[in-house]
C-alpha cells in the first residue's frame, strides 16, 4: 500500500511539471476553437384562415400542425426561424369591410408553436382587418406561446424597437418591420398600438438606433406589387435604403410570388419569398416559393441557399429542391 501512495504522488509530481509545458498549448488549442456558426430561416406569407382554415378543420380534424407536416423538420433545423403573418390571430373585434379579411382562430397559434415561429411581422395591409381589438388580441396570444412579433406593437416605441435574439453569449439578432401600405389608423402612437409608420427618416433613426443594439441586423418589408415577378422601383429604393442606413438583410413579403435576391453593397435583398401557407390555389406561381436560409458566422453571413417548395391541394408546402445563393 505504501508503494502505491508513493507511485501516486511521484505521477502527481510528473505532471505538475509537466503542466508549464502543455498549458499554453491547451490554451491555444482552446483559443483556435472553431467559431459559432448559426442558422435564420426566413418564410413568406401565413394565413391561416379562409381554405387553409377549411383544409384544417376537415382533414386535420382542427389540428392547426397540419398545414405544416411536410415541412416542420425543415423549420425546426433553423436557430431562428421568421414569417409574415397574413392573419391575425384571435375571436374578438369585427370585420373593417375589406375585400379580403383575414382572421385566424386563437388556435391558430399552436400551429405557429408547432412548425417553430420564433418570430412573426405584424406590418401588413391585413393587421387591422378586424380593427384594434384583434390586433392587440394577436400580439397577448404570441406573448403567451413565446412568439415574438416586429412591425407592430402597443404603442409607438414598442413598434419602432428591434425585437432582439441572443444566439450564443455574443451573438444578438435584431428584427425590424415596415408595411408601404398604411392607413393611418393604423398606426401606432404614443399610448395607442398599431403598425411602424414607414417614412425615410423614420427607417434610418429606427436602423440606426437598432444597431447600437444588435450585431446583426434584419429589415422587412411588406411591399411590392401583387403577382408580378420582378420587384418595382419602390422597393428597390426602400430595400436598398435600408441597407446603406444598416441593416444586414432585407426580406419582403406581399407580392404572393416569388421576385428575385439580390446583392447590395455586399448585402442580401430578398425582394419576395412568395406564399408559405396560403390558399391561392389559382395558379403554380401563387402555390410555390421559397425559404431563405442564411448561415452566420462571426456576425456575417457565410452561406446562402433557397428552399424551393409546392404546395399541395390542401395547402401543405413540402420541399422541392434547394438552390445556392450565389455570392
Amino acid at each position: 500500500m505504501k508503494k502505491y501512495f508513493l507511485f501516486l504522488g511521484a505521477l502527481l509530481v510528473i505532471l505538475l511539471l509537466l503542466f508549464p509545458l502543455f498549458g499554453e498549448e491547451i490554451r491555444e488549442i482552446a483559443k483556435e476553437k472553431e467559431p459559432e456558426k448559426y442558422t435564420i430561416l426566413f418564410a413568406g406569407d401565413v394565413m391561416l384562415d379562409r381554405g387553409v382554415k377549411h383544409m384544417v378543420e376537415k382533414h386535420g380534424e382542427g389540428d392547426y400542425s397540419f398545414p405544416f407536416l411536410h415541412i416542420v423538420e425543415t423549420l425546426h433545423a433553423a436557430d431562428i426561424l421568421f414569417g409574415n403573418l397574413e392573419s391575425m390571430i384571435s375571436d374578438r373585434g369585427r370585420d373593417m369591410g375589406s375585400l379580403y379579411s383575414f382572421r385566424a382562430e386563437p388556435e391558430a397559434a399552436e400551429g405557429l408553436s408547432f412548425a417553430g415561429f420564433d418570430i412573426v411581422s405584424l406590418a401588413n395591409n391585413h393587421a387591422f382587418d378586424y380593427t384594434r381589438e384583434a390586433f392587440e388580441h394577436t400580439m397577448e396570444i404570441l406573448n403567451q406561446k413565446g412568439i415574438a412579433y416586429t412591425g407592430g406593437g402597443f404603442n409607438k416605441q414598442e413598434a419602432h424597437s428591434p425585437a432582439v435574439f441572443s444566439l450564443g453569449e455574443e451573438m444578438k439578432v435584431g428584427f425590424l418591420g415596415y408595411t408601404e401600405f398604411l392607413f393611418p389608423s393604423a398606426l401606432a402612437d404614443k399610448n395607442l398600438s398599431g403598425v411602424t409608420d414607414l417614412s425615410e427618416e423614420n427607417m434610418k433613426r429606427d436602423i440606426e438606433e437598432a444597431k447600437k443594439e444588435v450585431d446583426f441586423l434584419v429589415v422587412t418589408f411588406h411591399y411590392g406589387d401583387e403577382y408580378q415577378k420582378e420587384p418595382n422601383e419602390n422597393q428597390k429604393f426602400l430595400s436598398r435604403k435600408a441597407i446603406d442606413y444598416g441593416a444586414d438583410i432585407v426580406i419582403g413579403h406581399h407580392p404572393h410570388v416569388t421576385q428575385p435576391v439580390e446583392k447590395y453593397e455586399g448585402k442580401y435583398i430578398a425582394y419576395s419569398l412568395g406564399n408559405f401557407i396560403f390558399d391561392q390555389y389559382f395558379s403554380k406561381e401563387t402555390m410555390r416559393g421559397f425559404l431563405l436560409e442564411i448561415e452566420i458566422e462571426e456576425k456575417e453571413i457565410t452561406k446562402a441557399r433557397k428552399i424551393h417548395y409546392e404546395l399541395n391541394e390542401y395547402y401543405q408546402p413540402r420541399v422541392v429542391r434547394e438552390e445556392t445563393v450565389g455570392n
